[in-house]
């Protein structure tokens, strides 16, 4: 399948735990290890990987748990990071999300490698070998401008996804016809993120002022038949775009003749009676550069965002005492408003990673932060404006 990583290795780690996954470089520490949030919660997060992320999923009440999440550590550089949430749907929905869970992350730094050889064909892979694995910046190279970054990213995670489809299409013993997956992806290269969105899961953004004023940014966009432009691709291609009586608000994309999937997403891996009927599985790709009061971001599953908001998301992030614990209070909240809110109906499963993006503990930063605005207006003079 053209990945860099060994699928005998990758399938041993799955083993640990059905729906979390750490993979560690060698160099790392080696060997990776079940995670906190399969369903019999077996083994513990190696404590490299619980100081860089937290992951955790958890089945809901629908069947059994098509949600899959992933930590990579050294992924393209020494300190490189890549973590990434999979919502499967649909009959063969787990196996879809884990498949692509194991696998995708390769493809995409394979497919970064090439365009990196292929750029400078004297120059050193993308790799822990390579001057731009210098955090600040002064490894002895210079990094590529932002827009030149997002544009070999953008390229990779396209041709990745594209290959992930088409690998997916080759499985003998896998009918994705109308069994698919959601993707989102973090990639984190020194202080240049990278987030990759395929479907309706979510990256959101915790950042802090100065004043410690705390802001939660989405950094994606649900790709739902709901928003004109996906609408539009699907019903170009023959595709029908309607809402069910029993839940009017919740558009899907429907075959031309026959009333059958009723997909509530525009955009997704797999899926393939719905691929010539405007379903694409192109990425939406961006690019940020890690500020100082950037915390940390959330991945998640639209378990989790369909009952709780971007800031509800963040704030329990930041009320939850240890770190390691970040995701499955998300989770676990999530699950307890589904059963709140829709009493009635069953829970989703909810699953998340947290990559934190600075080592101290925010929540300390965040009352020093304060701490410091009380201070500066104390000393500010007080009259009449």
């Amino acid at each position: 399948m053209g990945i860099c990583a060994s699928s005998k290795r990758v399938e041993q780690e799955r083993e640990c735990d059905e729906n979390v996954v750490y993979v560690m470089d060698e160099q790392c520490g080696g060997g990776g290890g079940a995670g906190e949030g399969g369903e019999d919660g077996r083994g513990a997060a190696p404590a490299a990987c619980r100081k860089v992320a937290s992951l955790y999923s958890q089945k809901g009440k629908k069947g059994p748990n098509q949600d899959a999440v992933i930590l990579c550590q050294g992924f393209g550089m020494e300190d490189g990071v890549f973590c990434g949430v999979f919502d499967g749907h649909g009959r063969c929905g787990q196996f879809v999300s884990k498949l692509v869970r194991d696998y995708l992350p390769f493809m995409i730094l394979s497919h970064r490698n090439a365009l990196f050889l292929g750029d400078d064909d004297d120059g050193p892979a993308f790799s822990d070998a390579s001057p731009s694995s210098s955090t600040d910046g002064s490894g002895g190279g210079s990094s590529p401008a932002p827009a030149q970054l997002l544009e070999e990213w953008r390229e990779a995670c396209a041709n990745a996804f594209e290959a992930m489809d088409k690998e997916l299409k080759l499985q003998a013993d896998l009918d994705c016809s109308f069994s698919g997956t959601t993707a989102v992806c973090a990639i984190k290269q020194g202080r240049d993120l990278i987030v990759a969105n395929l479907g309706d899961s979510r990256a959101v953004l915790a950042t802090m002022s100065d004043t410690g004023y705390l802001r939660a940014v989405q950094l994606t966009t649900d790709q739902k038949p709901n928003l004109p432009q996906e609408a539009e691709r699907i019903k170009r291609c023959n595709g029908r775009v309607f809402a069910l009586k029993d839940e009017p608000s919740v558009l899907r994309v429907w075959l031309p003749g026959e009333d059958c999937p009723g997909l509530a997403m525009a955009r997704s891996l797999g899926d393939f009676r719905l691929k010539r009927h405007g379903v694409v599985s192109e990425p939406q790709v961006a690019h940020r550069r890690v500020e100082r009061g950037d915390l940390f971001i959330i991945l998640a599953t639209d378990g989790v965002w369909d009952v709780l908001s971007n800031e509800e998301v963040v704030s329990i992030v930041c009320a939850t005492p240890r770190k390691q614990h970040a995701s499955k209070a998300v989770a676990e909240a999530a699950a307890q408003r589904w059963r709140t809110r829709y009493p009635s109906s069953r829970v989703d499963d909810c699953s998340a990673v947290c990559l934190f993006l600075r080592d101290q503990d925010w929540g300390s930063s965040v009352a020093a932060a304060k701490a410091k605005a009380a201070a500066a207006a104390a000393r500010a003079p007080h009259g009449h404006c």
